[in-house]
């Protein structure tokens, strides 16, 4: 058995890592620090509201070829990316050629069948040397607003072919010996919308670059060559320990989960559940995607690359919440992926632009399966989609406007834990973007939004609480063509766990614009969702609410949704799940959710057992518990009395 790193003698740690347990440390620590230089610069200076606003990108700072391109540490930013970057950067150099690079070279590639993710997302590689030599790498992958194809911005589920998905680079140059590469630049100006904020986006990428090179370049002025790599081992090789230590904590087992893919945008006749097989045997874990449903028809599907993202991210969540994110946390870990999968699709029938769709459905089917298996640090389900709604229409000049993840059911609930409850406003759980603000949003596009609000009742009930579903209201002050993505709304996605209660389901309606008309808010009470157009969801025949007895809608009943000026769009998010048995919940933070309107007077007895007196809607401030009526009432909840909860 190899000694862990703690048990090394002085002389065994400089020996296996060039450099003493101090230096190491703080090389490690400075990885980071660069990193977060290069991060919030970018931050700082992007033009799109893609990187400005949401953080739709992340960074990685990876050894050289010799060390397997190990990668010790990525940014805090679009976890989803992550996962990827290692193999990115390793197809994109070695398909280029590591003999061909230079200093102060830019390398880019976007083909998700090489990099993962979607075409969107560019990988921009700068080598770094150092005495001549080549010693690592620092790297951004960023979402561009648009890369061409037949959608602007890219965003619809409905593409069938990859040829619609637009511009596909294998690696290439952009900038040779610090020196831009012409012909690679017009290729993104001949084929991209918003080509002037895509080439300054590029710019300033490259200049993050340029910072990231120089920030390592003193470290290894400082430190050397050796130490530098030698502190890139370690700090891979402490997480791949922490990991494995993680995981001999928990019995050896096998386990089960799955989760549900509603269709795509090809018809709603077909649904693509995931499933995977989990094995555990001492420090090594395996996960087994087979028996998941074939590639889709139209682009919600990911690649191989998106799975393993997809599974570090819920083995950090379960197992190793406070480590870093390297590479060396995959070591103990193999996975075994059907070629063809919805979720390791094959060019060209096997579109890939959504692969959130799949991905957070893997995401949620891991966090299933090992529920019981964790024990106290099961995770319960999430909103569960990226929920995205893309519109795009034209100025009064004539130029192209485009709103992307504004308008529709991007922000949700997650699921609670045993640190607390659930946040009820986040990006569902590989992403860890920014909200942008509303006035941005309304700035960008004509759009306004008219409600942003958390709905009663709706998260998943528990000894700590889910995370409350997310209703919003979006007028289109022009008019507009629509894309939304919505496919996961035929089961609740917010699953309890240890005891808790499973999050509500949700849906998404529109009221088109009448002649007329003045722009208003819509009701929010079952008569107001009457008179909508149901787009998506499990909704009741009569009512219109979301129901799981309800019939489906299908979100792709229009290939392109085009509404006049004053249409208003209504998204409602799943409730997250919740953890813990719901009667064991102090009766003073139920009767506190009922002061803030998470839950209401009735949710309170129905789902918590606790009898709150008072009016939270005149005299918040003035509810009081009835002591004597809950006690009672949780023993006959307790004892088995069936619940009323829709």
């Amino acid at each position: 058995m190899t000694t862990r790193i703690r048990d090394l003698t002085p002389e065994a740690f400089a020996s296996r890592y060039d450099c003493d347990r101090f230096v190491a440390t703080v090389l490690g620590n400075r990885l980071e620090y660069v990193l977060e230089h290069v991060c919030q610069k970018l931050l700082a200076c992007a033009f799109s509201p893609v990187l400005r606003d949401l953080y739709d990108f992340a960074a990685t700072l990876t050894g050289p070829p010799e060390t397997n391109y190990a990668t010790p540490v990525v940014s805090k930013s679009f976890m989803a990316f992550t996962g990827t970057m290692t193999e990115s950067v390793r197809n994109t150099i070695e398909e280029y050629g590591p003999e061909r690079l230079r200093p102060g070279d830019v390398i880019i590639a976007n083909d998700p069948y090489r990099i993962g993710t979607h075409v969107n997302d560019v990988l921009f590689c700068r080598p770094v040397f150092f005495d001549g030599t080549l010693t690592g790498f620092v790297t951004i992958k960023a979402h561009q607003l648009d890369i061409g194809g037949a959608v602007p911005g890219g965003f619809s589920a409905t593409k069938t072919s990859v040829y619609e998905n637009g511009l596909v680079l294998s690696p290439r140059a952009l900038v040779q010996a610090g020196e831009p590469v012409r012909e690679t630049w017009t290729l993104f100006i001949d084929n991209a919308r918003f080509a002037p904020v895509l080439v300054r986006d590029m710019q300033t990428i490259c200049a993050c670059l340029d910072l990231g090179e120089q920030l390592l370049l003193s470290s290894l002025e400082r430190y050397g060559r050796p130490a530098l790599l030698g502190a890139m081992r370690y700090v891979c090789d402490a997480d791949a320990e922490r990991m494995a230590t993680a995981l001999a904590r928990i019995p050896d087992g096998q386990w089960k989960g799955e989760a549900l893919v509603d269709c795509d945008g090809f018809d709603a006749t077909e649904e693509f559940p995931i499933r995977c097989t989990i094995t555990k045997r001492g420090e090594h874990i395996e996960i087994d995607l087979s028996g998941t449903s074939r590639q889709a028809r139209t682009s919600i599907n990911g690649t191989f690359l998106d799975v393993k993202a997809t599974v570090g991210v819920a083995l950090k969540f379960l197992f190793d919440p406070d480590g870093r994110f390297t590479s060396g946390m995959y070591r103990n870990v193999d996975i075994v992926i059907p070629d063809g999968a919805i979720c390791s699709a094959l060019p060209p029938e096997g579109v890939v632009f959504a692969y959130g769709e799949s991905t957070n459905a893997m995401m949620l089917a891991i966090l299933q399966a090992m529920a019981t298996a964790v024990g106290e640090n099961a995770v319960a389900g999430d909103t569960g989609s990226p929920n995205l709604h893309t519109s795009h229409g034209l100025n009064p000049d004539g130029s192209l406007w485009l709103s992307i993840g504004v308008a529709g059911g991007e922000r949700g609930p997650w699921g609670a834990t045993k640190a607390g409850d659930a946040d009820s406003f986040s990006i569902f759980y590989q992403a860890n973007s920014i909200d942008t603000a509303i006035e941005v949003s309304e700035a960008d596009a004509p759009v306004a939004i008219l409600r942003r609000e958390y709905v009663t009742d709706s998260a998943g009930p528990g000894y700590n609480r889910g995370g409350a579903a997310v209703l919003k209201d979006s007028v289109f002050l022009a008019p507009a063509a629509h894309n939304p993505i919505v496919l996961r709304y035929k089961q609740p996605t917010g699953k309890g766990v240890r005891g808790g209660g499973d999050g509500t389901l949700g849906g998404v309606w529109l009221w088109p614009a009448k002649d007329g008309e003045a722009i208003q808010q819509r009701d929010t009470s079952a008569a107001g969702f009457r008179t909508a157009v149901r787009v998506a969801g499990r909704l009741d025949a009569e009512t219109g609410l979301p129901s799981l007895d309800g019939e489906y809608h299908w979100f792709g009943q229009e290939r392109e949704w085009r509404t006049a000026p004053g249409a208003t769009w209504r998204y409602l998010t799943n409730g997250g799940g919740g953890w813990g048995n719901p009667f064991d919940r102090e009766p003073e933070r139920v009767k506190r959710d009922v002061r803030d309107g998470y839950v209401s007077l009735e949710g309170a007895r129905r789902d918590y057992g606790v009898v709150v007196t008072g009016d939270p809607a005149r005299d918040p401030e003035g509810l009081a518990i009835d002591e004597a009526a809950t006690a009672a009432l949780r023993a006959n909840l307790r004892a088995g009395a069936p619940s009323a909860r829709p």
